[in-house]
């Protein structure tokens, strides 16, 4: 198994678990009064609570779309990445960047949508038409 780890800053535990169990479905692993830990489609997230959150900066441009940087997120399946938008939207969840095809008709065409959770998290989601050209 060859899963990442990412332990990343917080404004408190209620928020974080609504946003990262009800919304996006993921898995609560252990916690404690300051932290939460989220099986992420298959790779460990560490939210920690924080007073000193970050805003995003929306310095990077990708396919002429601007988009906040820092950011992290997941390659997922066409179905998993559908129903992932559909819970963001019944949740009235604000894209930052709508769901959107990038590279249409190219190698690495790919469906994205960018969002914060409610810490203020830039995240990613992505669908690639064809996954042997993720890294293409």
């Amino acid at each position: 198994m060859n899963a990442f780890h990412y332990a990343f800053k917080v404004k408190d535990i209620e928020s974080t678990r609504k946003f990262y169990v009800q919304i996006l479905e993921c898995e609560e692993g252990r916690s404690t009064e300051n932290w939460i830990d989220f099986n992420f489609f298959g790779n460990q997230l560490s939210a920690h609570i924080s007073t000193n959150l970050p805003e995003p900066d929306y310095c990077g441009i990708v396919d002429g779309v601007n988009v906040p940087i820092p950011h992290f997120g997941c390659l997922l399946e066409k179905s998993v990445f559908e129903k992932i938008q559909k819970n963001l939207e019944r949740e009235n969840v604000k894209f930052i960047v709508k769901p959107q095809v990038r590279y249409e008709g190219k190698i690495g065409e790919q469906k994205t949508m960018f969002v914060l959770d409610f810490s203020g998290n830039a995240l990613e989601f992505k669908s690639f038409s064809d996954d042997h050209e993720v890294f293409s």
